[in-house]
């Protein structure tokens, strides 16, 4: 546990009710399609080391490959690690396309259990809500998935409020998965209803690439702190609400270690103020 102002900031997250995180997740996007695969095997082990709990992958990620290398670096899991993942959308070289038909989102869950090597999934998140495909649709083909037993709990990426309401008049919503970091805060409303609900609220992105090229507050944050302006863009999101859980990708070892320890940077009054002009 950190401080900022004397109040205590907690790092750790309970997701559904009954899967507690460490609130530095880790994006393990990354570790297929660029580095060689023991590279990306030894980062995601690097990851539980450091005391990564969460873990987020897609079916989607180089064909099911991410999910697979995350199988064979950490299976069989450590107690507490949870690997969530999403289906419903897929990138055939060019472009991400929604595709959340029923049938094929039950059809991919499948494929996510056996290249996991688990008999439940314990947070699959529709990964793009489909245009063509009723919501209610979607949302119901996952929480009958929940129902058989194969998926523990349930969440959304890329949502509005509207949306989420719609989508929990139908079954419980663990996660909320939108891209907000400190420069981009359009999903500002959908992590208050996160917050009001105690829904996870786990932003992609989130550290702008602006925040790491220097044109951001973060910057001069980070030199009055000692730390990296990405330690400071993390921290901030810690701060900003007990329900957020960031998770930072990389494929480098070196950048694993500094974004698991953006969780010890505690923020003053005088950071916080000047963050939120960012």
């Amino acid at each position: 546990m950190t401080t900022t102002n004397g109040s205590p900031i907690e790092l750790t997250l309970t997701i559904g009710g009954d899967l507690p995180v460490h609130r530095i997740g880790f994006g393990a996007m990354r570790l297929t399609g660029g580095p060689d695969r023991a590279t990306g095997i030894a980062v995601a082990r690097r990851a539980v080391e450091l005391g990564v709990t969460f873990i987020d992958t897609a079916d989607s990620y180089d064909l099911g490959q991410n999910e697979e290398l995350l199988a064979e670096a950490l299976h069989p899991y450590p107690p507490g690690v949870v690997v969530a993942t999403k289906g419903g959308q897929v990138n055939l070289g060019r472009q991400w396309i929604p595709l959340g038909r029923p049938e094929y989102l039950r059809q991919q869950a499948e494929l996510s259990l056996r290249r996991l090597r688990v008999e439940r999934i314990d947070l699959l998140q529709l990964h793009r809500v489909d245009p063509a495909v009723p919501l209610a649709d979607q949302v119901g083909a996952l929480a009958l998935l929940r129902e058989q037993g194969k998926v523990r709990h349930i969440g959304l990426s890329e949502v509005s409020v509207e949306q989420l309401v719609q989508a929990e008049r139908i079954a419980p919503i663990a996660s909320v998965q939108n891209r907000y970091n400190l420069l981009d805060r359009a999903s500002e409303d959908v992590l208050e209803h996160c917050a009001s609900r105690g829904i996870a609220f786990v932003p992609w992105l989130p550290v702008a690439p602006l925040a790491r090229a220097g044109h951001s507050p973060a910057v001069a944050v980070a030199e009055r702190l000692g730390a990296t302006p990405t330690q400071v863009a993390l921290a901030w999101l810690l701060h900003r609400s007990p329900v957020v859980l960031p998770i930072p990708g990389t494929s480098s070892a070196a950048h694993l270690e500094q974004n698991v320890a953006a969780a010890t940077l505690a923020l003053d009054e005088r950071a916080m103020v000047e963050l939120a002009g960012a």
